[in-house]
């Protein structure tokens, strides 16, 4: 009975030193799997979350179909390049490659850059289309001759001053959902937030060239 009693002692020892290192390698499993998503969460939404905590923020909301007809409808009889500022999943930069135009688009959020490669590629325009990953506030947009914006009220002011120092006479600029603050419309299209304003270049530079120097680079 002495033996009897050892044996199931010793089993008991073993089934319990066996569930207590299955809880072990299942409580690591799930912390791994919880911690693995939190990281994933992480890396998916901060390119997301960071631009809201700049001091200008520039969020990504979607054109609308009436909108992008709007933009296309002010490009008509238009040639050059164009550039999209603030490109967001690209819509408005592959619009203007189906019409033709060698279009570029920048993005702070770089899924939305990927994104917007991969429906360039899809949709078939991908060789006359570039996106790229930049703060606006950091490029020069003297090599574009058609500007396109969708804009917040409160960026609207420093933008309407990098925009008159770095344009060329002809350049065109397209702002949608908000105008700019004091610069006339030389052109105005639909209504509400599907409104599109059109400026030329030679009316608030008044005749004249910007005296910066102008950046050569191409598309």
């Amino acid at each position: 009975t002495t033996m009897s009693k050892f044996l199931q002692d010793a089993s008991f020892t073993k089934d319990s030193n066996t569930g207590s290192v299955g809880r072990k390698q299942w409580g690591l499993w799930v912390t791994g799997v919880v911690g693995g998503t939190l990281i994933a969460l992480y890396a998916v939404a901060t390119p997301f979350v960071i631009p809201a905590l700049r001091k200008i923020c520039l969020p990504f909301v979607p054109a609308t179909p009436a909108q992008i007809e709007n933009v296309l409808k002010m490009l008509q009889s238009r040639t050059g390049s164009l550039v999209d500022i603030g490109s967001g999943d690209g819509r408005i930069v592959i619009a203007a490659a189906k019409q033709g135009y060698r279009a570029v688009g920048y993005e702070l959020n770089p899924w939305l850059v990927w994104y917007s490669r991969y429906r360039a590629w899809r949709e078939g325009v991908h060789h006359n289309t570039r996106f790229y990953i930049a703060d606006l506030w950091k490029v020069n947009f003297s090599q574009y001759t058609n500007v396109v914006i969708f804009g917040v009220p409160q960026m609207m002011p420093q933008l309407e001053d990098k925009l008159l120092s770095e344009l060329q006479i002809t350049a065109k600029v397209i702002a949608c959902r908000f105008p700019f603050p004091t610069w006339a419309p030389d052109h105005m299209t639909g209504e509400g937030i599907d409104t599109v304003w059109a400026y030329d270049a030679k009316s608030f530079q008044n005749g004249h060239f910007p005296s910066r120097s102008r950046g050569t680079e191409t598309l």
